[in-house]
């Protein structure tokens, strides 16, 4: 990590770091929830809800290796395991299959909950003028933010 020359000091990619593996941990966590209601969305609305599900973790899949990648130029190594993400994650998981409309539900709470560990990291990228991570966890947020919205439109 010390021969990174990057312009951001060694501590404050540390600090960064930190918080994207836990933006990382979230976000995992919320596409294996999301993959899990894809697989088992029953109901009324099976076609729009499966169809949905999938949009959703297909795009998870791309934003947890854009962080993870993140992390790794900040000299950091990025947390891969089950057991790591588990510890990182603030995001609990549904122990057991929900009803739809709970699964909508779930997930909404899910994304607003990365937006949050989106906010935490974006501070610390902006302290450390990190623009970088900045404009990636800021498109995160805008998205998620976004997400939340239109899953909390259905429930309403």
């Amino acid at each position: 990590m010390d021969s990174i020359n990057i312009g951001i000091k060694q501590q404050d990619r540390h600090e960064i770091a930190q918080g994207l593996k836990h933006l990382l941990a979230d976000s995992y966590t919320l596409y294996l929830q999301t993959h899990n209601f894809h697989w088992n969305v029953t109901g009324p609305q099976f076609r729009e809800l499966h169809l949905m599900f999938e949009e959703h973790y297909n795009e998870l899949s791309l934003a947890v290796d854009e962080i993870a990648e993140r992390i790794r130029s900040l000299g950091v190594v990025a947390p891969g395991t089950y057991q790591a993400f588990a510890e990182l994650s603030s995001i609990e998981e549904a122990q057991q299959v929900p009803a739809a409309n709970e699964m909508v539900e779930v997930l909404m709470r899910g994304h607003e909950q990365v937006v949050q560990s989106c906010r935490k990291v974006l501070v610390t990228a902006q302290q450390a003028d990190d623009e970088s991570t900045a404009g990636l966890v800021s498109d995160r947020m805008r998205l998620h933010e976004k997400t939340a919205w239109m899953l909390r439109a259905m429930v309403s």
